[in-house]
């Protein structure tokens, strides 16, 4: 399996969760199969995807995932340790890890070869860290959020894009309805 055939697997298991998704192919991915309000899609900053994730669940109840790749992870080691150290029970971090920077061309990343993301998450304190085949990844999240513990899911799958069409939602409109389903939920 793929990126795009773990997103077409977990779409159905994210239906109602706020999720932050991954600046680039995956924001595009998720899009085109599944536009949500609860949707953020990451347009910019590569490798703050973890971040703004568990900042937004620190600040509120809901159940949030966090979907980055290995590429965005390895741009920002410092997101780990901030997890491990701000542990907040309603917060899933789902990192695609396809061994390669997919967005820019599959350019092969570490953790096609030596580095583990999971152990560096253990590494760095990080309690409930699942490492999984990419078959595996539905059931594996669908296990985490109906959890009342933080976890962390390195999901192990091959390299390879799918086309796809760009977000045509203006940030501001895609910043807005997020907000909006925030506070919603949050009343």
């Amino acid at each position: 399996m793929n990126r795009s055939e773990v997103f077409k697997s977990i779409v159905p298991v994210i239906t109602d969760e706020l999720v932050i998704c991954n600046i680039g192919l995956p924001s595009q991915e998720l899009h085109m199969l599944d536009d949500q309000p609860t949707n953020f899609y990451m347009l910019g900053t590569m490798g703050l995807c973890s971040s703004i994730g568990l900042g937004l669940a620190m600040a509120q109840r809901e159940k949030v995932v966090a979907i980055d790749g290995d590429g965005s992870i390895l741009t920002n080691f410092g997101s780990l340790p901030t997890i491990a150290n701000n542990v907040v029970d309603n917060f899933v971090l789902l990192i695609i890890d396809n061994g390669s920077y997919g967005s820019t061309g599959d350019q092969p990343t570490y953790t096609g070869k030596k580095t583990s993301l999971a152990k560096v998450a253990e590494a760095c304190g990080c309690d409930n860290v699942i490492e999984c085949k990419a078959e595996e990844t539905a059931d594996v999240l669908k296990a985490a959020l109906g959890s009342d513990k933080m976890t962390i899911i390195v999901c192990k799958c091959e390299s390879g894009n799918i086309p796809v069409p760009n977000i045509t939602i203006p940030p501001v409109v895609i910043r807005d309805r997020f907000m909006t389903e925030v506070e919603k939920r949050n009343r």
